[in-house]
């Protein structure tokens, strides 16, 4: 029997989205797009056990993407095995410079599903400014999408991002699309403003990867365990998006069935979302205060620069946001990860990390990109401490785009 979740009104699009989405990004076999005969029976199988699972707790929507390895040729071998007549299918393809280059991506999206039909396509990756102009100029790939749209063969357009909440915020404001896939949980709602003006285009808000980018909480600290509880720093954070009317649906990422269920457990635990909430709100919050300090929380933002336009291309937001969640709430493997990154993911993850601090940056540099910043002489030494006990070896995004 098919089970239900709650449903959401999925902005202008009308279609009724269940809360949880199944994303497609962790129970592929390989981050490679392998030859078919490459595909391991037991892999084939731990994705549908798990599509199939997913669909007996009401999870209609699916979603997935040209460049996440071997998941759209693996859905598409699944799909028919699993068939659902609610089913929400996306992908998402990345903007190119050639539209013909895009075209030829969706094509192949189509193909590996074995679909006909897309309700949803996203731009994918819309992280940079050239990345809106190649999808918005004409002749550009949004032509190309409205050209597919109108032979029926695409229901609605969206785009994902990870780029900077001005650049969110400004395509959002074309009015061009309907929805939006994008970062928002409660270690990071630096996106407020661009889901607030996603709600006054009445788009679609879908929240990306909330466990794995929120803290790596299939993993978490035992401190945030403590502070979480009674419940699962997963239900914690789910109840935090969920609770939220401008948020319509997470992505679950699940490596297989079982990685399921602490996010229906959410589900069942959302009416109670306002009262379960404030006093673990309050707990986290508190021991951030404990370990930072209120004048630090209120200010640390206050006169950074733009990885731009600091030397070295440092990312000082994103370091002393990393410092701030390894002090709090002891988020060392998550830190770690997103600090190995920085400098690795092109526009993933852009500027650098602190490891070239005192090499090729010296102190004085950096104080003089720091003359607006009330912790212009805390800061250094913040930088000594992330590099010291985060540095190491780099880590590179599992995707090329």
């Amino acid at each position: 029997m098919i089970g239900a979740l709650p449903t959401r009104r999925f902005g202008r699009t009308n279609l009724k989205m269940p809360v949880l989405s199944l994303g497609g990004m962790r129970f592929q076999q390989s981050w490679s797009d392998l030859p078919a005969k490459e595909i391991q029976s037991d892999q084939q199988d731990k994705l549908e056990a798990t599509l199939k699972h997913a669909l007996r707790r009401g999870m209609h929507h699916v979603e997935t993407a040209r460049h996440y390895g071997t998941s759209e040729r693996q859905l598409g071998w699944a799909l028919p095995k699993a068939p659902d007549p609610n089913r929400i299918l996306q992908s998402k393809v990345p903007p190119r410079e050639d539209p013909a280059e895009f075209e030829a991506e969706l094509q192949l999206s189509f193909q590996r599903l074995g679909c006909e039909r897309l309700d949803l396509v996203a731009i994918h990756g819309l992280n940079l400014p050239e990345h809106l102009d190649q999808t918005m100029r004409p002749g550009g790939c949004l032509e190309v999408v409205r050209r597919w749209q109108s032979d029926g063969r695409i229901g609605h357009v969206g785009f994902s991002t990870h780029g900077p909440v001005d650049l969110i915020t400004e395509t959002i404001e074309t009015g061009a699309f309907d929805y939006v896939n994008l970062h928002w949980y409660y270690i990071r709602q630096d996106n407020n403003p661009a889901i607030d003006a996603a709600r006054r285009q009445d788009m679609g808000v879908f929240i990306i990867s909330p466990t794995d980018k929120g803290g790596h909480l299939h993993s978490p600290s035992a401190r945030l365990i403590d502070l979480c509880a009674p419940l699962h720093p997963i239900v914690f954070n789910d109840l935090f998006c969920l609770h939220d009317s401008r948020i319509h649906t997470i992505s679950v990422g699940a490596s297989q069935a079982s990685d399921l269920d602490l996010h229906l457990k959410a589900v069942e635990l959302l009416p109670k979302a306002s009262k379960l909430l404030p006093p673990i709100q309050a707990r986290l919050y508190g021991a951030a205060q404990a370990s930072l300090g209120s004048e630090w929380l209120a200010t640390w933002r206050e006169g950074l620069p733009d990885w731009h336009a600091t030397p070295g291309g440092i990312n000082l937001p994103v370091l002393l946001w990393l410092y701030n969640l390894l002090e709090a709430w002891d988020l060392e493997r998550y830190a770690r990860a997103r600090y190995q990154l920085l400098g690795q993911g092109s526009h993933w993850f852009p500027g650098a990390n602190a490891d070239l601090f005192d090499v090729s940056v010296s102190e004085f540099e950096l104080s003089a990109a720091l003359v607006n910043s009330p912790w212009q002489t805390r800061i250094p030494g913040i930088l000594r401490c992330l590099s010291e006990r985060l540095g190491g070896q780099a880590q590179t995004r599992l995707t090329s785009v």
